[in-house]
């Protein structure tokens, strides 16, 4: 095994290409398909319902929104989602985002990069570290945790679409 790219330069020379985080699940999905690998372990019930829906939303790309009462699996489900994520991705060195080398998105890194071109050193993240939860306690409101997205909102919006889908076939 060849040693893991340590500047920008190493990383373009390795063939490395940056993809957004939905190709990168949808990817990696597939590749458990194919293998026959349990996709949720731990999930219990939901092979016939949840989980199908789970699948073709990774795989067409799509946004996903879990409702439910206490206790149906929803966080369970979200960080088994965080398997599908590559076991590590290289990100600039010392950038507080975890900026995409070949795209950096903060100032800092953006300037690093300029400055040290093919010599910006990176760094690769784990994916324990590409993803944070926040614990909804009473004091946080769904704004906090979501920004301007209200859940029963999309949801009901999505219902209106479905049936006017429906009407029309």
């Amino acid at each position: 095994m060849s040693a893991k790219p340590t500047t920008l330069g190493a990383l373009k020379a390795s063939g490395y290409r940056s993809e957004t985080v939905r190709h990168e699940m949808r990817r990696n999905l597939r590749a458990k398909l194919k293998a026959g690998a349990k996709l949720f372990p731990g999930i219990l019930g939901y092979d016939r319902t949840v989980i199908p829906g789970l699948v073709n939303a990774v795989l067409a790309g799509h946004d996903l929104i879990l409702l439910g009462l206490r206790g149906q699996a929803k966080t369970r489900l979200l960080r088994a989602l965080t398997d599908l994520l590559d076991a590590e991705i290289p990100v600039v060195r010392g950038s507080e985002l975890n900026d995409d080398p070949l795209a950096p998105v903060s100032v800092p890194a953006q300037k690093l990069v300029a400055e040290a071109g093919d010599e910006t050193p990176i760094d690769w993240l784990p994916r324990e570290l590409r993803y944070n939860e926040k614990l909804a306690t009473p004091d946080v409101s769904i704004s906090d945790l979501l920004g301007d997205i209200d859940p029963i909102k999309a949801a009901r919006r999505l219902s209106r679409i479905s049936r006017r889908i429906l009407r029309g076939l």
